[in-house]
C-alpha cells in the first residue's frame, strides 16, 4: 500500500512554510474635512464604501512583499464624514511550496494574516477622528484572488491573440 503523503508530493521532513518577516505601514492618509460640523449627531448611517486591493511583489527566490491597500470613504462630496487610505505591507517567507501554488498563497495568505493590523489602524484612526471606531468585516481573501484571476482570465480573452 503506498504512503498517500508520498502520492501527494508532501515531504514530512520539509513541510510548507510561510512566515511574515516583517510588516510596516506603508502610506497612510485620513481626511476629516468637514470637522467639526461633520461630528454633529445625524438622522441617518452615511454610505460607508470600502475598496481593499491587494498586490504581491518577488524580492528575492523565497520572499515576497504583499501590500494590502484599504480605502474607507463614509458620506460624498460636502457631506463627506471622513475618508481614510492605508497601504499596509509585509514582507513574508514561502518555502517548501509548490511553484504553481506561490503565487495564490503569497495573495490569499499574506493579507489574510495582515488584515487584523489594518483592521485596528482604521477602528483607531476613525475613533481617534472623532467618529465611532469603522470596524470592517472579515475579507475573503480567497474570494477575492479568485475574481481577480478570472476578471483577468476575461480581460486576456477580451484582447484575443497578440499579432
Amino acid at each position: 500500500m503506498a504512503d498517500n503523503n508520498e502520492t501527494a508530493g508532501f515531504d514530512p521532513n520539509n513541510p510548507p512554510q510561510f512566515h511574515i518577516l516583517a510588516q510596516y505601514l506603508k502610506d497612510f492618509s485620513f481626511e476629516n474635512p468637514n470637522a467639526p460640523a461633520s461630528l454633529q449627531p445625524k438622522q441617518q448611517q452615511p454610505q460607508i464604501q470600502i475598496g481593499v486591493n491587494v498586490n504581491g511583489q518577488p524580492r528575492s527566490e523565497t520572499d515576497y512583499e504583499v501590500s494590502l491597500k484599504i480605502e474607507a470613504r463614509a458620506g460624498e462630496g460636502n457631506d463627506m464624514l471622513f475618508n481614510i487610505e492605508v497601504d499596509y505591507g509585509g514582507l513574508v517567507r514561502v518555502q517548501n511550496i509548490p511553484a504553481e501554488h506561490v503565487h495564490a498563497t503569497v495573495l490569499i495568505e499574506g493579507p489574510r494574516l495582515l488584515f487584523p493590523f489594518v483592521r485596528q489602524i482604521v477602528a483607531d484612526v476613525t475613533r481617534n477622528g472623532g467618529f465611532p471606531p469603522l470596524m470592517i468585516d472579515p475579507i475573503d481573501f480567497s474570494m477575492l484572488y479568485r475574481q481577480r484571476m478570472m476578471q483577468a482570465e476575461q480581460e486576456n480573452g477580451a484582447q484575443g491573440p497578440a499579432n
